[in-house]
Order: C-alpha cells, then sequence, then structure tokens
C-alpha cells in the first residue's frame, strides 16, 4: 500500500487509542499521551522474553494489536490478540497487514476465555481489570484457562503506592488496618472517571498484588508502577469463581 492509501484506511477506522507508525503514518498523532503504548513499553520491554520463538501468545483487550505485534517481532509463533470492540479488532487488523506480522485477532470477551480451550506462554493483560466490573473473575478465568506461564499485567492504579501486606488475620473486633492507607483497596466508580463510563474499579497497589496472588500469579519483576511480570503457580486453596473459601480447610 501506498502512504496515501494506508492513511486513508487509518482515518476510515475513526479514533485510535494506540498511537502506531503504520508506513510512516501514525495512527493518533494527537494522542494526550504520545506515542503510547510504545513509549510506555520501553520503560518494561526488558522483563518480557526477547526471543519467543516457539512460543504462544494471547493478548486479552488488544485494542489495536500494538502489544500483539511486539510479540510477533520476538518470534512467537502464535500470537492471537482478543477484544469487544469491532473497531478495534478492525484497527489490528489493519495495523497485522501493513506491518506484515501476523497476528490473529477475534472478538472474544476476558470472560469467555474459556472457550479458546488452549494454554499460553505468556497472557498479556494491560489496561484491562479496572474496565471490568468483575476484576477478579477475570484473573481466576485467566488463570483456570489459559495461562500456561507467564502473565504480563498491568491496571491503573489510585491510592497507596506502597504495598501493605496484611497479617493472615485479624481478630473480628479489630477494624483499624482497613484505614491503612496501605491496606489492599479497591475504589468502586459508580458514575465515571476521567469522563470514561467503562472504568468501574481502581485499585491501590497493595490490591492489585494481593489480587494477582489469590488467583494464583506470583510476582517476578516490577518494573516500574502499575506492571508486574507474574509466573502462573498453583492457586491458593479455595480460589476461583464458585463458593471460594480463604486458606486451608478447617
Amino acid at each position: 500500500m501506498t502512504q496515501d492509501e494506508i492513511r486513508r484506511r487509518v482515518e476510515a477506522l475513526g479514533e485510535w487509542f494506540h498511537d502506531m507508525d503504520l508506513g510512516g503514518v501514525r495512527t493518533a498523532p494527537n494522542h494526550f499521551l504520545w506515542g503510547y503504548p510504545e513509549a510506555k513499553f520501553k520503560h518494561f520491554s526488558h522483563v518480557v522474553p526477547a526471543d519467543l520463538t516457539g512460543k504462544s501468545v494471547l493478548d486479552i483487550g488488544c485494542n489495536a494489536g500494538f502489544y500483539s505485534l511486539e510479540m510477533k517481532r520476538r518470534g512467537a509463533a502464535r500470537v492471537l490478540g482478543i477484544d469487544s470492540d469491532d473497531r478495534y479488532l478492525a484497527q489490528a487488523r489493519l495495523a497485522s497487514e501493513v506491518t506484515g506480522l501476523e497476528a490473529e485477532f477475534r472478538n472474544l470477551s476476558v470472560y469467555e476465555v474459556g472457550a479458546l480451550g488452549e494454554r499460553f506462554d505468556l497472557v498479556i493483560f494491560m489496561g484491562v481489570l479496572y474496565h471490568l466490573r468483575h476484576p477478579l473473575l477475570a484473573l481466576d478465568l485467566i488463570h483456570e484457562h489459559v495461562a500456561k506461564d507467564l502473565l504480563l499485567f498491568q491496571s491503573m492504579q489510585r491510592g497507596a503506592t506502597e504495598a501493605m501486606t496484611p497479617e493472615g488475620d485479624y481478630p473480628f473486633t479489630e477494624t483499624a488496618h482497613f484505614d491503612e492507607p496501605a491496606y489492599p483497596k479497591l475504589h468502586f466508580i459508580e458514575h465515571r472517571y476521567s469522563n470514561d463510563p467503562t472504568n468501574w474499579w481502581a485499585p491501590n497497589a497493595a490490591a492489585a498484588e494481593a489480587m494477582l496472588r489469590s488467583a494464583g500469579f506470583a510476582i517476578l519483576e516490577h518494573p516500574e508502577q502499575e506492571v508486574y511480570l507474574c509466573r502462573r503457580v498453583e492457586a491458593p486453596w479455595g480460589a476461583g469463581a464458585a463458593y471460594p473459601v480463604k486458606g486451608p480447610r478447617a
């Protein structure tokens, strides 16, 4: 395609959230975070394996496919990006076509990942958790159905940036720890935040880390605020969507 053809097709797909360079055409040149997400990825790209030869990758909430295509650049044998927005998926397919990096893109919700029937060496779950009405359920489903080894995770965080590790148990009469700013907390957004009706939850740092552990993901790297590289491990007893019970059986 000529640059003019690329520009016409980029413009025809409407507003882009991923600012990418497609054959000399920037997809979101006026993005309030210029160069996002590439500019952000540079700060933590070193924690993702540089060589993904023979590996499979699932990109949940892939948007226009930046991370999917980056994993193809690192040699991943199979990359599947899923999103529930058809316009974003069309953008991702165009980016794949222009760059020549072959990835598959499919309309699928994170709550439907069990339908894939396969596990992936690397699951990317960036910028999705806070848009979900049922965030811990999503992490449980990822662990139970699609994660084989690594999880690259990011969520918007608000509140305390230090991560408090609570005691294993507290007496019923002890309540002061709930008022500690660094206690794991999810801030519920009933209406809108940043004029976005899809923002439902904003965890503090401790809550994000505790939720990962609770779903069965051990944190390996924390290269920058909000970003974690995790490894799938055995989930704590009682984790999961149905009748969860914390801790060992009585």
